[in-house]
């Protein structure tokens, strides 16, 4: 049998990007300014580097976004109002997946933010690190002790700025206090916050952890979340909060999205092609030193691709142009896989304060061990419960409901950013191979299994009525059950993964430069060569930290 051990959140909002934002490009290109950086995406990890190297006030950056502003947009600032932000919405990419055999043929979502901020602009703002032996594995395949825990923890501290409370759930020790970036616990209780504590201590499997972002996040917890004063914390409000994107030296222009990079000498990548309209002209900027593509997962390989960087005969087919043959551009993209069973209460308190969402959204992370696989390590996680004091919707007619969600957050299935055609405007072929891999069924299973298990602690005695939907409760029904609705939640990573220095496979060296070319550098979660079993927006922030330093330490900027 399995043995399960646990990891787990409970309970989880941003300032608006204020300043002087450039959004036509013909008046950037009246500035006549020779930039040194251009960062191609402002979002998560993008918005990180543009603030760093513009630290310097010597440094010209370019900070180039595909999407519009996330100003004054109230699904976007109000953390209840998350679930609103995506899908099927102006700031959403609206990606669909490929049909998923895992799936019994169904095409999901993929959400991804199309606006300032990224991503992190329309999360749930899931504070979580993940576990220690997560980074080491990074440092361990790359071959560079500086992806290890103990390397980034440094920038773990200088991106957050905690706010305290007086409940004492966290360990004030391992938390900063003076970073840019939000973090703070929920303020607002909700009926089932003290059910799942209690349930701790009433069921074998299920320890309480103090605080999930020690570097061991296995058990049960109180979650963090980035908001500041009832509203989001994203990257566009820190990173580029007004005193950052006053700077002379930093300039932001939106609704730019790249179709192209381009070389300035063989083998040297340092212009960038974009347009502002579908149908609009095209605009060429180049950078004097490096273009930092931070598009993101799906956006960052699809760029490479249709610049001719990536697999040769492939690109021969689609009529593209080979510049470079770097056949891993695109490969062994992962992400996790979420299933939802909504378990109705006998109560369910309103939720009106802005800052609700945090409580809406909470978690536990499992972990099971099986046969050969594994995660990282023993302080990583392969699956999550979320814990929401509510029902996602659409919810049933009439009731009161929770909701336990299980995700498996080390899957080992691994899929594929690919083209369709040569036209850079389309929509990438996006295959997650979502339960490709065996075991990620078994251990969504058992996820599944632990939810069920979790409601039968005398903490809910009178409180749960049963299970919504899922009625066969044996292996093959709760199987037939994933299979039939599972889909994904955020954080896919690994589409342009790094390796060793000198490595024939992978895509990036350990500074994140691409293998075979000069001028150009990937910085966002495609990076990834493994996911960290966390919500990934906290990995997205700290890859940010460590490649501006890696870039400065590479041009003697100070």
């Amino acid at each position: 049998m399995a043995r399960l051990l646990l990891a787990g959140i409970l309970a989880l909002s941003t300032t608006l990007c204020s300043g002087i934002i450039v959004e036509n490009a013909a008046a950037l290109q009246a500035l006549k300014i020779n930039f040194d950086f251009i960062v191609v995406g402002g979002g998560t990890a993008g918005n990180v580097v543009a603030n760093r190297l513009s630290d310097n006030p010597g440094t010209m950056v370019l900070l180039l976004e595909a999407g519009g502003s996330n100003a004054d947009v109230l699904n976007i600032i109000v953390p209840f109002y998350a679930p609103r932000a995506t899908p099927d919405t102006a700031q959403d990419w609206n990606y669909t997946t490929t049909a998923q055999v895992g799936l019994n043929g169904r095409s999901v979502t993929y959400n991804r933010g199309f606006v300032l901020g990224g991503s992190s602009s329309v999360n749930y703002m899931v504070y979580t690190r993940g576990s220690m032996d997560d980074f080491d594995r990074w440092a361990k395949v790359t071959g560079d002790e500086g992806w290890s825990w103990e390397s980034l923890y440094p920038y773990f501290l200088k991106n957050e700025d905690f706010t305290s409370n007086t409940t004492g759930h966290y360990d004030p020790s391992v938390h900063g206090y003076s970073g840019i970036n939000t973090v703070s616990l929920s303020g607002y209780p909700t009926p089932i916050d003290s059910r799942i504590i209690d349930t701790t201590t009433q069921l074998d499997g299920y320890p309480f952890n103090l605080d999930m972002n020690s570097g061991n996040p296995i058990g049960i917890g109180w979650g963090q979340a980035t908001i500041k004063d009832g509203s989001r914390s994203s990257s566009a409000t820190s990173y580029l909060g007004s005193q950052y994107i006053a700077r002379p030296n930093l300039h932001v222009l939106l609704n730019a999205r790249v179709t192209r990079v381009l070389q300035t000498a063989t083998g040297v990548v340092r212009s960038v092609e974009f347009v502002q309209d579908l149908d609009g002209p095209k605009y060429t900027v180049n950078a004097t030193k490096e273009v930092i593509l931070s598009a993101g997962s799906i956006g960052s390989p699809n760029i490479l691709l249709h610049s001719g960087i990536g697999d040769s005969s492939a690109l021969t087919e689609l009529g593209i142009s080979s510049v470079h043959n770097l056949p891993a551009v695109g490969q062994k993209s992962h992400r996790p896989l979420l299933v939802i069973p909504a378990i109705p209460c006998q109560l369910n308190r309103y939720l009106g304060h802005r800052d609700a969402q945090r409580h809406v959204v909470g978690g536990g992370v499992h972990r099971v061990e099986y046969r050969s696989h594994g995660s990282s390590g023993p302080t990583s996680a392969h699956y999550e419960l979320i814990f929401c004091n509510g029902m996602l919707p659409p919810p049933p007619a009439t009731g009161n409901f929770m909701s336990i969600l299980p995700v498996v957050v080390s899957p080992a299935s691994r899929g594929s950013i690919t083209l369709g055609s040569n036209d850079p405007l389309a929509d990438p072929l996006i295959n997650p191979n979502l339960l490709g891999a065996d075991v990620d069924l078994v251990i969504m299973r058992e996820a599944v299994k632990s939810a069920i298990r979790y409601t039968t602690a005398p903490a809910w005695d009178g409180y749960v009525l049963s299970t919504l939907g899922l009625t066969d409760t044996s292996d093959a029904g709760i199987e037939a059950y994933i299979r039939a609705n599972a889909g994904t939640i955020y954080h896919p990573v690994g589409s342009v993964a790094m390796s060793p220095k000198g490595a024939s496979w992978g895509a990036l060296n350990p500074d994140l430069t691409v293998k075979g070319l000069t001028g150009i550098r990937v910085v966002d979660m495609s990076i990834v060569p493994f996911i960290p079993a966390a919500h990934t927006q906290v990995s997205a922030y700290i890859i940010g930290e460590r490649a501006s330093d890696l870039i400065k330490q590479t041009w003697g900027i100070n």
